[in-house]
């Protein structure tokens, strides 16, 4: 079996070279674009080095290999990634289209935010698909959380959100996690049941973060396919899922950049354990190197 395309490995072979010359700018902006930085962010970002290169008179492509990480952690560290999760309870509604990973995402998250101590409870608000609860259910145990329940089936999502901040409340616990549905067939209907939950939500609590599950390996579609989303469910984070960090990590900035969201979680695998919070310089690193 071929060994798999990875940015790190590709960016290796560019600065193995003796001097910066250039072959190394081209294989540079090749390795970039492969790895979905796009056609803009790559431009800008071999400008970017150009300048430096200029400035401070070197030739080594070592200091090349630096200036790249140093250029994208500048260019991630652009945006706030940190999670909003001070309130109590601390509201958070998880939006995406079918498909993206979004019910397991809740799962690895309420596993994350266990890690830290935090009692979670899981809202089954993508009521219109039976087989959703089940699954959420099954991720929720998985993760360490409580769920709610809708009481019958097709019961009205925003009643189901509703119900399950009063047992955040009722019960202290400190993060509720509620789960959207994410059918864009009637994308009017489903903004605007998007819109009722946050107005149901607001009368109980604040909501902390409302976060966009996207999945990295559609690309540019997948930004495509959520702009419903991005311009109406008032979105403050993005998680990525399906993401190989080293062969297509530039899809994180690209995403960024265009939708001006910052990516604050990450999944790059399909374990319980397998999502991360999203820190600049780590993944800058976890890039280039």
């Amino acid at each position: 079996m071929a060994e798999k395309w990875s940015l790190g490995r590709a960016l290796r072979n560019v600065f193995v070279k003796p001097t910066i010359d250039e072959t190394t700018w081209d294989d540079l902006e090749t390795a970039l674009l492969t790895a979905d930085f796009g056609p803009d962010i790559t431009e800008r970002i071999v400008d970017e080095l150009h300048e430096k290169v200029d400035r401070y008179r070197t030739t080594d492509p070592r200091d090349l290999q630096r200036m790249l990480e140093e250029t994208i952690e500048e260019h991630f560290a652009k945006f706030d990634t940190t999670l909003k999760l001070t309130e109590r309870p601390a509201v958070v509604l998880v939006v995406g289209v079918n498909g993206v990973g979004k019910t397991t995402t809740i799962g690895k998250f309420a596993n994350f935010l266990r890690r830290y101590g935090r009692s979670i409870v899981v809202g089954a608000a993508d009521t219109f698909r039976a087989a959703a609860v089940e699954q959420l259910a099954t991720w929720a145990q998985r993760g360490g959380a409580a769920i709610v329940r809708p009481q019958q089936e097709g019961q009205d999502p925003a009643s189901v959100a509703f119900q399950t901040i009063q047992y955040a409340q009722q019960t202290g616990t400190e993060i509720v996690l509620i789960d959207t549905a994410g059918r864009l067939q009637t994308k009017g209907g489903l903004m605007d049941e998007l819109g009722k939950i946050k107005r149901v939500v607001e009368k109980l609590a604040p909501i902390s973060e409302v976060l966009l599950v996207l999945d990295a390996t559609t690309g540019q579609n997948g930004v495509i396919q959520a702009e419903a989303f991005l311009e109406h469910a008032g979105v403050t984070g993005l998680v990525l899922t399906k993401l190989d960090g080293s062969a297509k990590g530039g899809f994180v900035l690209a995403v960024q950049e265009r939708t001006g969201i910052p990516v604050k979680l990450l999944g790059q695998g399909e374990g319980i354990g397998d999502l991360t919070g999203f820190t600049p310089s780590v993944f800058a690193k976890q890039l280039v190197s």
